[in-house]
């Protein structure tokens, strides 16, 4: 029996997605849950899995083909089952309907479905990003040796080859790039882009800002970090302080439905988080339930996954706010914008030494600048006044907070 296997919506903001690679070629067997292609969508390069049982008969798309949801990517049929000519032919002329999309290569039986080589014309394996960090510093492939499973190169490879020439990666972004260049945009700062000129079109946000006197708070944190194993960060506290903040002003974690205004079930927090790429914000889950221990735990495990392209599906959705910290590259202030799907973003700036006023003398304090952009669809100024209100309260006394 006949089966079209169609691309799935990976996400919930997800609208389209990129064949970044097919690991399936014509007369495959494959069972459901096999992993067939990889897929760029607008958070991650995820795996997608076979909805079904069969032989692939025909792939429809081609790598770095974008392509919306719902779109034909393969056919798959018993293995002699014979699929008409004319099925393949509607198929494939409803992709080439697809605005700026390439036409539907044509494959032949056993032949799997690659992009043009460009610097061998041997079979490499090499993960997503290897393959886009390869490109950006100017290594062969070819001559890298991979050490993931089945000899796949991965980005730790790719690096590591760099060394060994002697390119100085940071070289990349500060000593190679000249006035007067045409840098070509990688798929993640792409997809940023859209997002991000989508958050800008559809959300009117408003911003707030508030300093925090943080003098506690870095005491605490010492002291933890002095008799713990775990070595808690900043950004722990912070999202366990907005966690109990949303716990008490619920209309922050909503989202326009229609004519509604749907809360979430769960407290989740995305952690915005710089990789190679660009940047990314996966969502630590629960957050309120949790000590800040355990945050701290979980926070450590999504930050390693995101920068060795470790990722899931799971680890991207249902967050109610981002939390954006650009204190360690020295900014006392920003306007973040607000990730599509959520109602706010926090972003944090750098803690400073301030002089402030005390019993009639100067005393120095540590402080720190909080701004919050809020999608005013779903909640008022007075509202979220009193949301960052309470969370930097919480900040400036966190006896409160749950440090086990």
């Amino acid at each position: 029996m006949v089966k079209e296997v169609r691309l799935p919506q990976l996400g919930q903001t997800m609208e389209e997605g990129t064949i970044v690679n097919c690991l399936v070629k014509i007369g495959d067997e494959v069972q459901k849950g096999d992993v067939i292609f990889e897929i760029e969508t607008d958070k991650a390069t995820l795996e997608m899995e076979s909805p079904a049982d069969g032989f692939v008969k025909h792939i429809l798309v081609k790598i770095d083909e974008t392509l919306p949801v719902g779109e034909p990517l393969m056919v798959l049929g018993d293995k002699d089952e014979e699929v008409p000519q004319d099925f393949i032919d509607s198929l494939k002329s409803a992709i080439a309907t697809v605005p700026e999309a390439a036409q539907a290569v044509t494959t032949a039986p056993g032949e799997p479905v690659k992009a043009e080589p460009t610097r061998s014309a041997g079979k490499i394996i090499a993960s997503p990003r290897a393959k886009k960090l390869a490109a950006d510093l100017g290594v062969d492939l070819a001559a890298v040796t991979g050490t993931g499973p089945a000899g796949k190169i991965t980005e730790q490879d790719v690096k590591s080859a760099a060394q060994n020439r002697s390119i100085d990666t940071s070289s990349i972004a500060e000593g190679e790039i000249k006035l007067g260049q045409t840098i070509p945009m990688n798929r993640l700062q792409k997809l940023t882009a859209e997002r991000m000129l989508k958050s800008k079109q559809e959300i009117p946000c408003f911003y707030l800002t508030i300093k925090v006197d943080v003098t506690r708070l870095v005491e605490l944190r010492e002291e933890v970090n002095k008799n713990g194993e775990i070595n808690i960060s900043y950004n722990d506290l912070i999202v366990k302080a907005a966690a109990t903040g949303l716990e008490k002003y619920p209309m922050m974690t909503g989202q326009l439905d229609g004519e509604n205004i749907k809360l979430a079930d769960s407290i989740n927090i995305g952690l915005a988080i710089s990789v190679p790429d660009g940047l990314v914000a996966p969502v630590l889950k629960n957050v309120n339930k949790k000590s800040i221990k355990q945050i701290s735990s979980d926070s450590k495990v999504l930050i390693e996954k995101a920068r060795g392209n470790k990722l899931d599906l799971t680890d991207l959705e249902c967050g109610c706010i981002t939390v954006s910290n650009l204190g360690a590259f020295g900014i006392d202030n920003f306007i973040p914008i607000v990730v599509p799907g959520q109602c706010s973003i926090l972003g944090v700036g750098q803690i400073t030494d301030t002089c402030v006023p005390s019993d009639g003398d100067m005393a120095v304090r540590k402080s720190m600048n909080m701004t919050l952009s809020v999608d005013h669809k779903v909640a008022n100024g007075a509202y979220a006044a009193q949301f960052l209100d309470f969370t930097h309260k919480l900040l400036e006394d966190p006896s409160t907070l749950n440090l086990d």
